[in-house]
């Protein structure tokens, strides 16, 4: 999102493979409903690495190859989008670049079937790759990404079943706005290095390191709500569990929030819960908040990409975690209800 008005996801950005990028929410939710369990969870707080590879190769955009016979666009004349998922080539499921690259050079220009989920419907195509004069590699003249990484925090872990969820919104391609679909991913240990502190304008981020020898969980889900998975490492989210809020318990007023902002350390920073927005089924911004907290507005200006899933505390209870910040009010951004996030969890 390019609008001033609008919020912006707080999620901090890495290149994995593929193209570089930064990570983006699409501001839609599944319904709101009533859970019974757990009753308690453990508010982390933590940042880590996520690593997402998809379920298929995203179409980004499409261009012209040029040949021996001049410019052309296979990809567009098969009819292909932005958005577009492709799935499979001929009979072979693709989900790597690598792959797709591949199958063009065995097939040599022979008419091959795509196909790809768009608006979440099966479409098929035909296509012919063309011979690139520059290169000498078979081409579909397709933009396509297959992964996304990025720092992010971890809002929740429950100790009886091992599940956590992080974000509070889901990954989206930066180019089509579309949510990553999901095929494998996993959860980092990261160390907070510095942190780019945000203006009016200019939204900042924590800028981190990656221990990419070690996995802490493993991704189940990435839905607009958060993305969700099972901890391998349950220590690491050892902590005191907190009991989970109704949503009819959430008011306007005083709250806090827990954030790592430099190394592993988490604190607990104060923050202003301005508005409870009333329940709705395609908006995940659930309360309006704002840094009050001085340590923390002299630090990063406020709320920073990389804090998204940074848990909401109000009255010893956990109410949500942070998700977007205001382009123009860095001190100000939006939080989703936790009842949201664990109903995606599956947990709720």
């Amino acid at each position: 999102m390019d609008l001033n008005e609008e919020g912006r996801p707080t999620m901090g950005a890495a290149v994995l493979r593929g193209l570089g990028l930064l990570l983006a929410a699409v501001l839609t939710m599944w319904p709101t409903v009533a859970f019974a369990s757990p009753a308690t969870v453990v508010p982390v707080g933590r940042a880590v690495g996520i690593k997402l590879f998809s379920d298929g190769v995203v179409v980004v955009g499409t261009s012209d190859i040029a040949t021996d016979g001049g410019n052309v666009n296979p990809a567009k004349a098969c009819g292909l989008r932005e958005g577009d998922i492709i799935t499979h080539i001929n009979s072979t499921e693709v989900d790597t670049i690598e792959e797709v690259s591949s199958l063009l050079q065995e097939l040599e220009g022979k008419t091959m079937s795509i196909r790809a989920i768009r608006d979440e419907k099966q479409v098929q195509l035909t296509a012919q790759a063309v011979l690139c004069s520059a290169d000498g590699a078979y081409k579909l003249g397709a933009w396509i990404r297959d992964s996304m990484a990025g720092i992010g925090t971890v809002t929740f872990y429950c100790p009886e079943t091992g599940a956590f969820g992080a974000l509070g919104h889901g990954i989206n391609d930066v180019d089509t706005a579309l949510l990553m679909p999901l095929e494998s991913g996993s959860i980092l240990p990261a160390t907070v290095a510095g942190v780019e502190k945000g203006a009016a304008g200019t939204p900042g981020q924590l800028k981190g390191v990656f221990d990419t020898k070690t996995t802490l969980g493993l991704l189940s889900a990435n839905t607009a709500g958060g993305v969700f998975g099972t901890m391998t490492n349950g220590k690491w989210a050892q902590g005191v569990p907190v009991e989970v809020a109704q949503r009819n318990e959430v008011k306007a007023g005083s709250a806090t929030i827990l954030t790592n902002i430099s190394g592993e350390r988490v604190d607990e920073y104060q923050v202003e819960i301005v508005k409870v927005f009333p329940e709705s089924e395609s908006d995940c911004r659930d309360y309006l908040i704002k840094v009050t907290d001085q340590r923390l507005l002299d630090a990063t200006g406020g709320i920073v990409q990389g804090m998204s899933g940074s848990p909401i505390l109000q009255n010893g209870k956990i109410v949500g975690a942070v998700t977007h910040v205001m382009v123009d009010d860095p001190a100000s951004g939006y939080g989703i209800y936790v009842g949201r996030m664990l109903r995606h969890s599956g947990a709720a």
